[in-house]
Parts: structure tokens; C-alpha cells; sequence
């Protein structure tokens, strides 16, 4: 009976409270026992007071919806925890994928400061240190070929003919024309342990004083490495003008009489691919003859061991 009657003077204490400018409305109060509900003393003072209004205005749905959120969270006294842990993990996730995002913009923003990518400058590095290495390599190859040059050796001259005749050049002026044949043996060896070599030679010229009277060429030939050739070349002219200079040559019936001095001169070329085009060492060697040609010794070979000069 006592608990009734505080419930009424809580109710005319309720009503005379209530502001006056919205009109009364009935009140509701739900009381829910707590879990010592057998102390009849602790369930009076336990009980706990939930005023409702009623339906029919705003204020009520306001305050309804107030007390289920509190009566839920009453019922679940661990859901804020787990909601504040889980809200806590979501905002330290989003954090770290920021902090990996902001953190691969950085490296590219390196990689772009940087310039060329690690790939770029790998390559670089290999061409630039393979050019250098194969230069010194060629470098090599090319000191290594440079001594080993061709040998030439004039291994004698014969004479086949010389005779002198009167006759008229192209122009028609008379002079003494002269008729010779003769020919070279030539020695060429390669010294080469490594290469063979291309060889050419410059016309050779034979000569007398100034005059060339006779030419002969050599073919363009291959030498392998460690190995030696002779070459037989001939020399000849029909009916050259001597003009002035075969005042100096004593002959009886066409036929020389007394020794004359021949000059011979030509220049060998050899060319050697030691690495292809890129290492090709060249060679060159000039020869220079004095012959005696004497007219008792036609169709004989002359040696020329210590008449020639090689530079």
C-alpha cells in the first residue's frame, strides 16, 4: 500500500511540473525488478522507473526511442566495448593502408626523381663496361699483330730480251725504241701466327735513269698465317721511245755491248682482318732494286741479295 501511494504522489508530482504550454498527458511508468526480486525491502528501493508518454505526440516517440536505447544497451553491457574495439581496429586499419599508400607514392615520386629506372642503369653499365672491355681486347689483338709484319725478298731478275731499234714515237718524231722483257721472283712470307693477309702491290717499275722503260703488276693474292709464296712477275715493253736517253747505252746492231744499271721499285701492300673490320692492321714495304744488266748474262738469272733495299 505504501508503494502505491508514493506512486501517486509521484504522479501529482509529475503533473504540476509538466510546462504549460503543451497540454497534459497521461504518464506511464514501467518499473522492471531487479535480479534480488526475493528481498522484498531491496526490490522496493531496486526498482527502477522508466516514465513513457504517450504515443499520441513526438516527445513521447522521442523518449521511447530513448529508453530502448538504453534499455539495449542495459541488456548488452559489452556491445559498446566491442563496438569502441572494433571502431578503434577499422580506424587503425584505415591508417596503415593510408600509411602504405602514402608510402608507395613516396617511392614513386623517388623512382621519378631518380630519372632512369635500376633496369636502365644495369644496362648502361653492362654496354659501357663491354665496350671497354672489348677495346682493350682489340687494343691487344692490335699490339699483338703489329711486329709480326710480311717479309719480301727480291729473289732475282732475268732478262729475256733488250734490244734498241731507230723507229717514230706516236707523234710521229724519230727516236731509238726500245724492246724488253724480263722477270721477278718475288718472295712473300707471312710471319703472321694469328691472321693471314690481303696482299697488293704499286705497279712495278723499271727504270732507267729517269725513264720508265718497263712495268709489270703484281695479282691480288691471300696469305695464310706461318706461310710463304714466290711470285714470278714480268716486266716487258714493245718499241719504248728512249728519246734522249739512249745516248748513254752503247749497242752494235741492236744489241747491248757493255753493262747498263737498272733501277726497280714498287711497294707491297698486305692487310690483315685480325677481329673482322674492326681490327685490320695494314702493312706496307717498299722495295728498291739496282740491277746490273749485263749482256753476257741474258737468260740468266742475276741475284739481287745485296742489290735491293726494304723500307
Amino acid at each position: 500500500m505504501s508503494m502505491h501511494a508514493k506512486t501517486d504522489s509521484e504522479v501529482t508530482s509529475l503533473t504540476a511540473s509538466s510546462p504549460t504550454r503543451s497540454p497534459r498527458r497521461p504518464v506511464y511508468y514501467v518499473q522492471s525488478p531487479s535480479r534480488d526480486s526475493h528481498d522484498g525491502e531491496k526490490t522496493t528501493n531496486s526498482f527502477h522507473s522508466t516514465p513513457v508518454l504517450s504515443p499520441m505526440g513526438s516527445p513521447g516517440r522521442h523518449s521511447r526511442d530513448s529508453s530502448s536505447t538504453r534499455f539495449s544497451g542495459s541488456l548488452k553491457p559489452g556491445g559498446s566495448r566491442k563496438s569502441g574495439h572494433h571502431h578503434h581496429h577499422h580506424h587503425r586499419k584505415e591508417r596503415n593502408d593510408f600509411g602504405a599508400i602514402e608510402e608507395e607514392g613516396l617511392l614513386d615520386e623517388d623512382d621519378t626523381h631518380q630519372g632512369l629506372p635500376r633496369r636502365c642503369w644495369y644496362f648502361i653499365t653492362f654496354v659501357v663496361g663491354f665496350s671497354l672491355l672489348f677495346s682493350l681486347f682489340s687494343l691487344i689483338l692490335w699490339g699483338a699483330a703489329r711486329p709480326q709484319k710480311p717479309i719480301v725478298t727480291i729473289k732475282s731478275i732475268s732478262f729475256d730480251e733488250f734490244t734498241i731499234q731507230a723507229g717514230n714515237d706516236g707523234s710521229g718524231v724519230a727516236t731509238d725504241m726500245l724492246s724488253i722483257n724480263s722477270t721477278v721472283k718475288i718472295i712473300f712470307r707471312n710471319t703472321g701466327t694469328f691472321f693471314g693477309v690481303h696482299v697488293t702491290s704499286t705497279p712495278l717499275d723499271l727504270s732507267y735513269t729517269e725513264l720508265t722503260i718497263a712495268t709489270g703488276n703484281i695479282k691480288k693474292f691471300y696469305q695464310s698465317r706461318k706461310s710463304q709464296r714466290t711470285l714470278t712477275v714480268t716486266m716487258k715493253a714493245s718499241y719504248k721511245p728512249l728519246y734522249g736517253a739512249s745516248a748513254g747505252l752503247s749497242t752494235k746492231d741492236g744489241k747491248l755491248t757493255a753493262p747498263v744499271t737498272l733501277n726497280l721499285d714498287f711497294m707491297v701492300r698486305a692487310k690483315a682482318y685480325v677481329l673482322g673490320k674492326l681490327v685490320k692492321p695494314k702493312f706496307y714495304k717498299r722495295v728498291h732494286c739496282e740491277v746490273v744488266l749485263d749482256p753476257k748474262k741474258m737468260n740468266v738469272a742475276i741475284s739481287t741479295k745485296n742489290s735491293c733495299t726494304y723500307k
